[in-house]
């Protein structure tokens, strides 16, 4: 991933000193497993971790060795041997190169999923603290794109925090999916390693044995993990795409916070952009391509190909590095959100009362007429409302067929605003609980 969307904790991650770093832990847990069972000396294992722990492992050196072995765990066992000296001879027993590979992608994804958990939870944060502050902010919603009924921009955002408080729920699981371990050999059949020695490495890495790994994890628990990523980035792109539709100069209900010194144009100095949101539609795009490939690994030939490694070493950083960035660009955007409520209250009046319409539906027919006539009666007064401007309470106490069914005061009080934001309290409580 490209520097320009990047946060250094997640890059630092899939760096391939971390990799290595990884990948040492892992087989040097292992010989911890293989001299319990007197398969390997025990000073032999205690060596392994001193000087393998610490080497400063050359990167340089093992892409070197990698141009002539063309196997790059080969190539890192080469670079290992050369801190360790005779007792290398005793590392990867009875292991396959995908035990280390796909343990270390576990541990790997995992970690990121910790800061995506963390990610979420300070975008919670926000989108708690300006509900709240916005829960009685009327606004008009909107269906269609078009001026529907009243609601209030806290509601807006008590429904995004919702969305992520799933969003996080399913990130939750699918690091559980993720977080499993192969110490199984080749073809997964433990014939050259005791199974201890799976559920020894596991319990240090902070994972759990593979039930069946075949030499490779099954990658169904990949394509999870990657398809929950991309639901959690459609979940960041609906925002921001309210948020766009929310700044549009005929709208301007909420705009991006426009800092000192920001330009907006190079051609038009008056221009006040929504680039965060719409940069965050753009990342939002490329994180739900990379759940495709991952479903696409599934598929493997018999016991293990490596058709997905290549998808693998490009998604697993691409994928986690960009939404850990984008979901770090929301909860910025949200915390400084500019909110504007007269102009909310200005663009609901736009038509004169129309947004009550339904309300006076309602009475119409509660007052005895069908709902076909209730209907037309409405409809006939509000398009005079779009067609002509006109006010839509006088139409209504204008129509003779309209009065004849309620009164004056009747229909007035079908125009009290507090009466769609009543229940807004408890909408709130479903979401933030009795606090």
């Amino acid at each position: 991933m490209i520097p320009r969307y990047s946060r250094p904790e997640m890059v630092a991650i899939w760096s391939p000193e971390t990799r290595f770093r990884i990948w040492f832990e892992i087989e040097a847990h292992a010989c911890d497993a293989l001299a319990e069972l007197g398969v390997i000396p025990k000073e032999a294992a205690k060596t392994i971790w001193e000087k393998g722990g610490a080497a400063e492992f050359d990167v340089a050196r093992i892409d070197e060795i990698e141009r002539v072995t063309k196997h790059d765990v080969i190539a890192f066992l080469t670079h290992l041997a050369e801190f360790v000296g005779p007792d290398a001879r005793f590392i990867h027993q009875g292991m396959t190169s995908s035990d280390v590979l796909d343990t270390c992608f576990a541990v790997q994804l995992t970690r990121a999923a910790d800061i995506l958990l963390a990610d979420i939870d300070a975008l919670l944060a926000a989108l708690k603290r300006r509900a709240f502050e916005h829960k009685d902010t009327v606004t008009i919603g909107r269906s269609h794109g078009i001026h529907a009924e009243p609601t209030t921009f806290g509601v807006k955002l008590a429904e995004a925090y919702a969305e992520f408080t799933r969003a996080r729920e399913r990130l939750v699981h699918a690091r559980e999916d993720i977080a499993t371990c192969a110490i199984s050999g080749a073809v997964g059949t433990f014939a050259n390693i005791e199974p201890y020695v799976e559920e020894h490495v596991a319990a240090k890495l902070g994972l759990k044995p593979e039930p069946v790994s075949t030499q490779v994890i099954p990658r169904d628990r990949h394509a999870m993990f990657f398809a929950t990523l991309g639901v959690i980035a459609s979940s960041i792109e609906r925002l921001s795409i309210e948020i766009r539709h929310l700044q549009r100069t005929e709208v301007l209900e909420a705009e991006e916070y426009f800092s000192p010194g920001q330009k907006g144009s190079s051609a038009m100095p008056h221009k006040r952009n929504p680039v965060l949101t719409e940069n965050l539609t753009g990342l939002a795009r490329m994180v739900r391509s990379y759940a495709m490939p991952a479903m696409e690994n599934v598929a493997l030939w018999h016991e293990r190909d490596i058709s997905h490694s290549s998808v693998e070493r490009m998604i697993g950083p691409d994928a986690t590095i960009t939404l850990d960035f984008a979901l770090a660009r929301l909860t910025g955007v949200i915390d400084k959100l500019l909110v504007y409520p007269d102009n909310m209250l200005k663009n609901m009046n736009k038509f004169r009362g129309l947004v009550h319409s339904q309300r006076v539906l309602l009475a119409l027919t509660q007052a005895g007429l069908s709902r076909e006539d209730s209907y037309r009666l409405v409809q006939r007064n509000a398009m005079k409302v779009w067609e002509q401007g006109a006010d839509f309470l006088e139409e209504l106490l204008a129509d003779k067929e309209v009065t004849a069914a309620l009164s004056e005061a009747e229909i007035r009080e079908k125009f009290d605003l507090g009466y769609h934001t009543k229940h807004v309290d408890t909408i709130f409580r479903r979401v933030f609980g009795a606090a």
